[in-house]
């Protein structure tokens, strides 16, 4: 090291994610830090508003300053450093602190909790049959939806906030009108066996939100016409309950199932086309990169205002600006999709180019219960029975962090909108807010009486959701 007084100097050189280079080399003293080289790459860029930006050296992110995170690394000083730099989430969330309200009305366990795209609504499903709505100006019940028959296992919002879809146990699915509670043309029939997963069509394709599509034990996948009331295809294939369905951006639908197996389908004739194996067990649950704007459509959470409001606009400005958002988070390549399995491992596919896997993900010691990849799908997080999350990188799939806290089975997890923070809802009872960047426990929040079993966290970043055992829905707020 160089004398005190004499600080060592290096040329470096900044690149976008993509490797292409901006400006030219030029040297800085080691100790330089984020917040400065913000300033100069900002400069470089020369935008009107500058951009958070954070900066990597060999996949290590420069946090206190270029010297530390060189420390651990063999650094040929000859050479230039290349520095690659990655725009931020423009706006901030502010981590949950407090439960705000803990609501009481179902008379069952609460099994599922949603926002709508734009967090205007929530709803929850129940082992009492019902799904209810509830009120988040006032954080009261508002309508309670009957018409099950059996527990109610999933729910799904449209992609314009106008309809929630609820599958059950005893096979059926209905539609629902949040600003009324009422239900919305005629139940679904057609499965054989239990609902396990719904998925909506994107909005920048359909921006009437007219198809639905439902996974079931039975092994089918169904696509309803909801405008019509009818089912309009059957997708069969697989030999073993479906677990998860998701419906692409760029027109192909992915299923998971406990054959083993994950189907690739193209969504408007219902033809598959890859079988994507390499799970030795059962496939649990499967994420897109591109699932956080699908599932926001045309919101944008950094225009989120206090009171949220449905997004307003004719269908095809709608859907431009669905369109322009996923652009956006799509960028070049195709979307990737994750897969987590009952033989402890995830996988990370291209499903659209490759039947063989981009890289098996190994380290979790028991089943995996979740996958999420972050808003701004450089993070995928999953979460386990052996009690931990880890965070992996959302492009080449590599393991980055375990996240450890809680004593029991993570069964939730949910990311705020700026990917900075993650919660996790436990079977010991407690949620945790957690810092991806620090990659620590930001905030443990106890209050449910027993097992949480659903937690989301709203779009426009203001609430958590979570429910469980003990019958109570609960809100936190910051």
């Amino acid at each position: 090291m160089a004398p005190d007084g004499d600080v060592q100097r290096l040329l470096i050189q900044f690149r976008d994610e993509a490797g292409e280079s901006l400006g030219s080399p030029f040297d800085v003293p080691v100790t330089i830090t984020p917040d400065k080289l913000q300033l100069v790459c900002n400069a470089l860029l020369q935008k009107d508003e500058p951009v958070p930006l954070a900066f990597f050296v060999h996949d290590a992110e420069i946090v206190v300053s270029l010297e530390k995170t060189l420390a651990g690394q063999t650094v040929e000083t000859e050479k230039v450093l290349d520095i690659i730099y990655q725009p931020q989430a423009v706006f901030r969330v502010r981590a949950v602190t407090r439960c705000t309200s803990s609501l009481e009305g179902h008379t069952e366990a609460v099994i599922s909790v949603a926002f709508s795209p734009t967090g205007k609504y929530l709803a929850s499903g129940s082992g009492d049959t019902t799904v209810r709505f509830w009120d988040l100006s006032t954080e009261t019940p508002q309508f309670t939806a009957k018409g099950h028959r059996h527990w109610v296992l999933s729910i799904a919002w449209s992609p314009d906030g106008k309809k929630l879809a609820s599958g059950c146990k005893n096979s059926q699915i209905f539609l629902w009108d949040p600003a009324t509670g009422n239900q919305i043309g005629r139940v679904l029939t057609g499965h054989s066996k239990w609902i396990t997963c719904l998925c909506w069509e994107p909005l920048h394709i359909n921006p009437e939100c007219r198809y639905l599509a439902s996974a079931s034990k039975d092994g089918s996948i169904r696509i309803w016409d909801t405008l019509m009331g009818r089912c309009d295809k059957i997708l069969t294939s697989h030999t073993q309950s479906v677990t998860c369905v998701k419906w692409g951006g760029d027109g192909l639908l992915y299923s998971s199932s406990q054959d083993r197996t994950i189907k690739v389908w193209r969504s408007q004739d219902g033809v598959l086309c890859r079988t994507l194996q390499g799970h030795a067990h059962w496939v649990n649950t499967m994420a897109l990169s591109t699932d956080y704007v699908l599932r926001t459509g045309a919101f944008e959470p950094a225009e989120a205002t206090i009171n949220p409001q449905d997004v307003s606009g004719s269908l095809a400005e709608l859907k431009d600006k669905a369109q322009q958002r996923y652009d956006q988070v799509r960028g070049q390549e195709p979307e990737r999709l994750v897969s987590g399995s009952d033989d402890f491992t995830l996988f990370l596919w291209r499903p659209a180019e490759d039947k063989k896997p981009l890289e098996r993900m190994m380290g979790h010691q028991a089943l995996i219960n979740q996958v999420l990849f972050s808003p701004d799908t450089r993070i995928i997080a999953s979460a386990s029975f052996d009690k931990s999350i880890k965070l992996w990188d959302g492009r080449t799939g590599k393991y980055l962090t375990s996240l450890r806290g809680h004593v029991s089975a993570v069964y939730q997890i949910a990311w705020s909108a700026d990917s900075r923070l993650l919660v996790s809802g436990s079977s010991d009872s407690t949620l945790k807010v957690w810092d991806a960047k620090m990659k620590k426990l930001a905030i443990d929040l106890p209050g449910h009486a027993d097992e949480v079993y659903a937690t989301d966290w709203s779009p426009d970043g203001q609430r958590v959701a979570s429910g469980g055992k003990d019958k109570c829905l609960r809100i936190w707020r910051r």
